[in-house]
């Protein structure tokens, strides 16, 4: 959604043209850019850390912790089109940092409890760790849906098993 084909942030006037809305509504709803950023960051963040639950209720921890990084992967990936924008918002305090990190955090603990209280994922990887190789990984891997990035996932989760 933020993305413009040049790959820089797009009006306000383009982004209500892709939602199918008028210019009116759009800053009727959020009157500055930074309003829209903050709704749509913090709607992301609740997504993410209500999937991780979700997850958890439907697979065994190891495939939920899979899945889950890929839904980390499509949340970086939208985050890259207001990147600009989150970066002013969060120097100026706008959008607290700190809360989206234990947010995230507390995400990725609670898969990674299920999985060492089953002994299927190892008892001594932190969620820090987790989420500093998935931040190298989509550093690194564009976009993240792609072959190379699932094969460095693939990798990371087996790394995350106990030796046998």
């Amino acid at each position: 959604m933020f993305v413009s084909a040049d790959g820089t942030e797009p009006s306000m006037r383009a982004i209500a043209r892709e939602a199918g809305v008028g210019i009116a509504t759009l800053y009727r709803h959020f009157p500055t850019r930074e309003s829209l950023v903050d709704a749509v960051y913090r709607d992301q963040v609740a997504r993410l850390t209500a999937g991780a639950r979700e997850l958890l209720a439907q697979y065994p921890p190891p495939a939920a912790l899979r899945r889950w990084m890929d839904l980390f992967g499509d949340w970086t990936a939208a985050k890259n089109g207001m990147l600009g924008t989150l970066l002013t918002m969060i120097e100026s305090g706008e959008i607290a940092h700190a809360q989206t990190r234990t947010e995230l955090l507390a995400a990725i603990d609670a898969i990674l409890d299920a999985g060492r209280a089953t002994g299927e994922l190892r008892s001594d990887v932190t969620a820090e760790d987790i989420a500093a190789s998935l931040i190298g990984i989509f550093t690194v891997v564009h976009p993240p849906g792609t072959a190379r990035a699932s094969r460095l996932l693939n990798i990371l989760m087996d790394g995350l098993r106990p030796a046998p």
